[in-house]
C-alpha cells in the first residue's frame, strides 16, 4: 500500500499548515508514519490520493453514525444549498432541532445552538458560572472539552489540586480557577470541594478523549449529590457521547440527570453543529434574556441543521441500529483481544453503544493515570500494521473508535483478520 501521492502533499501542505494539518492528532505524531490524504469517503470507507481504500473507524471522529455520504443526509443538504448557504436570521429548523434533541434528553429544558464542541462547552460554563455566582471549576485529567483558556488545564502535583496550563499561552491567572479531578475517583472532587469555590463541575460522562473510559455509575451519583450539597451545576459533556453511546447518551446507561449538557457531533450529521442545553432557569440568563453574551455568525447555520435534524430523525425512527452496532463494536473488540492474547499481548477493551476503545494495558483503565500506562509503542506498531491492510484506526491510544450503519459482519471480519495478521507480523519482528 504506497503513499507517495500523501507524502508529497503533507510536505507541501507544512509549507503553508502548521503541521500540515488543521487539528493536531491528523499528523500522525504519536504513531508515526505519513498521514493518508482522503479524497473521499463512501459507507464504511475512505479513500486517499493513492487510490488506497481503508475501512474507517474513524468516521469523522463520531459525527457519521450512517457513515460517509449517507443519502438522506446528502439530499437534506442539497435541498438545503438550493434555498442558500447562510441566512444570520432565525429558521424554523433550528425550534425543530432543539424540540427533538430536548424530546430525548432529560434535564434539558431549552437549548442554544453553536458550531463547534468548544463554543459549547465554553458557553456552557460561562453560564454555570453566571448562574451559580462561583468562580471557581472542576475539570477531570484527561476530559478533553475544546480548547478554551480555562479548559487547557492538567492536574498539577496532585490531582485534586489546582489545575496547571497544559499549553503555552494559557494565563495562569485562567487556570486558577479551574481545579482537576481525578476521573472516577470521587475522593478527589471532594477535596476540590473544600479547596475551592466551585459553581461548575463539567465531565465526559463517557470519556473518549482519553481512550473510551465510562464514569463509573455511582461516581457519577456521588458527584450530582455533591454538586447539590454545593450548590454547584453539574455539566454533562456529551458532545462525543450524545446520540452516539445510545439515543439518549449516557442516560441510556443510568437515570442521572446534570443540569447543562453539551452536544455536538451527530447531531451536525457530519456538519460543523454543537449545542449547550439546560435548565430554564439556567438557560433564561443566556442575552437576550439576561446578561450573560454568546452570539455566532453562523450558529444555527441552516445546512448544517439540515444535516444534523435529518441524521437525529433518521435515529429516532430506528433506534434499534445502537444494538445493532453494539454488537458490531464488541464482535470487534473480542476478535481483537483474542487475536492480542494468542500472541502474549495484554489488551483491554471496552464498548458503550456505537462507540469502542481499546489499550494496550496489562489492567482495567478507569481513569487518565490508568491509561498513561499503556504500551504506546505497541499501539503504534499496530496502527501502522493495520493501516498497511487497510483499517483506518484512530491515530492515538487515547481516542475512541466508531461503528457505523455502513459496517456488517463481514467488514468486522475483515477487520479482525487484518488484526490477527498484525499481531503475528509484531510478534515475529517483521
Amino acid at each position: 500500500m504506497g503513499l507517495l501521492h500523501s507524502i508529497n502533499d503533507f510536505n507541501e501542505a507544512k509549507q503553508v499548515i502548521p503541521g500540515g494539518v488543521n487539528s493536531p492528532v491528523r499528523a500522525f505524531k504519536s504513531v508515526g508514519g505519513t498521514p493518508p490524504f482522503i479524497i473521499k469517503g463512501q459507507n464504511c470507507y475512505l479513500f486517499d490520493v493513492d487510490d488506497n481504500r481503508y475501512i474507517d473507524f474513524v468516521q469523522s471522529w463520531g459525527p457519521l453514525i450512517f457513515g460517509h455520504c449517507d443519502p438522506d443526509i446528502q439530499t437534506s443538504v442539497s435541498i438545503a444549498i438550493q434555498n442558500g448557504l447562510s441566512f444570520g436570521a432565525p429558521t424554523e429548523m433550528e425550534t425543530t432541532l432543539a424540540k427533538e434533541i430536548i424530546s430525548v434528553y432529560e434535564g434539558i429544558e431549552k437549548i442554544r445552538l453553536v458550531n463547534s464542541g468548544t463554543e459549547a462547552t465554553m458557553s456552557a460554563i460561562r453560564l454555570a458560572r453566571a448562574y451559580s455566582g462561583k468562580d471557581d471549576i472542576i475539570k477531570f485529567d484527561g476530559c478533553y472539552h475544546g480548547h478554551s483558556d480555562a479548559l487547557l488545564v492538567s492536574a498539577g502535583s496532585g490531582c485534586a489540586t489546582f489545575g496547571t496550563p497544559s499549553s503555552p499561552g494559557v494565563p495562569k491567572d485562567f487556570s486558577k480557577h479551574t481545579f482537576v479531578a481525578k476521573y472516577n475517583d470521587i475522593e478527589s472532587v471532594k477535596s476540590c470541594f473544600q479547596d475551592g469555590n466551585i459553581g461548575c463541575v463539567i465531565i465526559e460522562p463517557i470519556a473518549g478523549n482519553m481512550g473510551l473510559v465510562p464514569a463509573r455509575i455511582d461516581f457519577l451519583k456521588d458527584l450530582r449529590h455533591l454538586c447539590d450539597e454545593f450548590g454547584a451545576v453539574l455539566i454533562f459533556d456529551e458532545v462525543m457521547s450524545g446520540f452516539r453511546a445510545s439515543l439518549k447518551g449516557v442516560q441510556g446507561y443510568c437515570d442521572i440527570v446534570p443540569d447543562m449538557a453539551t452536544f455536538g457531533k451527530v447531531i451536525g450529521g457530519g456538519m460543523p453543529l454543537a449545542a449547550f442545553g439546560g435548565k430554564d432557569e439556567i438557560m433564561n440568563l443566556l442575552s437576550p434574556l439576561g446578561g450573560v453574551y454568546q452570539a455566532g455568525t453562523l450558529s444555527g447555520n441552516p445546512i448544517a441543521v439540515s444535516a444534523g435534524l435529518t441524521s437525529i430523525c433518521k435515529i429516532k425512527q430506528n433506534p434499534q441500529i445502537y444494538s445493532y452496532l453494539e454488537k458490531l463494536a464488541q464482535r470487534l473488540m473480542e476478535g481483537f483481544k483474542n487475536a492480542a492474547h494468542t500472541y502474549g499481548i495484554n489488551l483491554q477493551t471496552c464498548v458503550r453503544g456505537s462507540m469502542f476503545g481499546f489499550f494496550f494495558n496489562k489492567t482495567k483503565v478507569e481513569n487518565f493515570e490508568d491509561a498513561q500506562k499503556s504500551d504506546t509503542k505497541m499501539f503504534a506498531q499496530f496502527h501502522a500494521k493495520m493501516l498497511e491492510k487497510g483499517v483506518y484506526l484512530a491515530c492515538s491510544q487515547f481516542e475512541t473508535g466508531f461503528i457505523c450503519t455502513a459496517m456488517n459482519e463481514a467488514v468486522i471480519d475483515t477487520a479482525i483478520k487484518s488484526a490477527e495478521k498484525s499481531f503475528d507480523e509484531i510478534s515475529k519482528g517483521i
